[in-house]
């Protein structure tokens, strides 16, 4: 038997320029894959990058397995069929936070629901950048844009929250430049059902450095928690944790030494919802696995309903044309 030859991050990449915005955080996301791929995949065929509109969505052309760029605001709609026609399949779904929230917004809601296998990679950066920097449904209030020129009045969607309420099984923060990245896609991969993964990039051209706030180095250790399953939530450095009030029903910060400080248990799911809604001038972003509750998946029970359906039957087409409302012309048709 020949042996399988373990792929490498160049393999995954083609022949493709890769063509972003200096600077555009889509190159750290692109990398991060590239050298994850590796140990998640070991054939190019049975993989396949769907994507819908905007500036993340031209990754498919810049990894050498199968890729299909879409149309706005429908990678989930077009993944869910490649899924269903061919379960064996490991489909990845990259899309941004207009593209899946706004046009396509139905489509991604309806795909967490289901709960299909698939990974779903969501870069926020707050704009609309392909097509000139307009506003998007998670831009913040006061947002200064082409369509909002004396700030946006809207109160933006937060996405993980979003994903929790769509019924997602598993929900991830990540950021474009940083190295835990890589483990968030692991720990997405993983798992069996739809990962919705947001990550945090930066548009250089249109919204750049709106996530500085927590990203930079300078203020990272502070404004960071990086959440792991059975480990205290804890930040600064392990200074400062995050604990629960009862008498407010609400999230407190306290000193790292309390024992307040809180277990992170990724099953659960109201606590995961205060943890993406943490309040940024407050607290801490809440980064990594905020929940993860597997159950079972869409395109399984498709298969093995289709599977009992047709179990002892045998197929014959033409029965099934003649069947029910059909009829068979006899007779020539009169002249009028």
């Amino acid at each position: 038997m020949n042996e399988v030859t373990k792929l490498t991050a160049k393999d995954w990449a083609s022949d493709q320029e890769v063509r972003w915005c200096p600077g555009c955080g889509d190159y750290a996301v692109l990398k991060a894959v590239q050298r994850t791929m590796p140990e998640l995949a070991e054939s190019l065929e049975k993989t396949v990058f769907i994507s819908g509109i905007g500036c993340s969505s031209r990754f498919p052309y810049y990894m050498a397995s199968y890729g299909f760029h879409t149309i706005h605001g429908r990678a989930a709609a077009i993944a869910t069929g490649v899924k269903l026609a061919n379960p064996e399949l490991d489909v990845w779904i990259i899309t941004g936070d207009g593209d899946a929230l706004s046009i396509g917004g139905n489509h991604t809601m309806h795909l967490l629901r289901r709960n299909l296998d698939c990974q779903l990679l969501l870069f926020n950066n707050e704009i609309y950048g392909l097509t000139k920097g307009q506003y998007s449904p998670t831009s913040r209030i006061g947002t200064r844009s082409p369509s909002t020129p004396f700030g946006s009045v809207d109160r933006p969607a937060l996405p993980a929250a979003f994903a929790l309420g769509a019924g997602a099984r598993f929900i991830a923060r990540g950021i474009d430049v940083n190295k835990k990245l890589t483990d968030v896609l692991k720990a997405g991969h993983a798992h069996r059902g739809a990962a919705f993964i947001e990550i945090y990039q930066n548009c250089i051209v249109y919204n750049d450095e709106v996530f500085a706030p927590f990203t930079d180095r300078k203020v990272a250790s502070e404004k960071q928690l990086w959440l792991e399953a059975g480990e205290k939530m804890l930040f600064a450095d392990g200074e400062k944790g995050i604990a629960y009030d009862a008498s407010t029903n609400a999230l407190k910060v306290v000193s790292g030494d309390s024992e307040e400080v809180l277990v992170h248990d990724p099953k659960n799911r109201s606590m995961a919802l205060m943890l993406a809604e943490m309040p940024a001038d407050i607290f801490p972003v809440a980064l990594g696995i905020l929940y993860e509750d597997p159950a079972p998946t869409f395109d399984s029970a498709v298969v093995e309903q289709n599977r009992s359906v047709a179990e002892g039957k045998n197929a014959d087409l033409q029965a099934l044309v003649a069947k029910g409302q059909s009829w068979q012309v006899t007779k020539e048709p009169r002249e009028v």
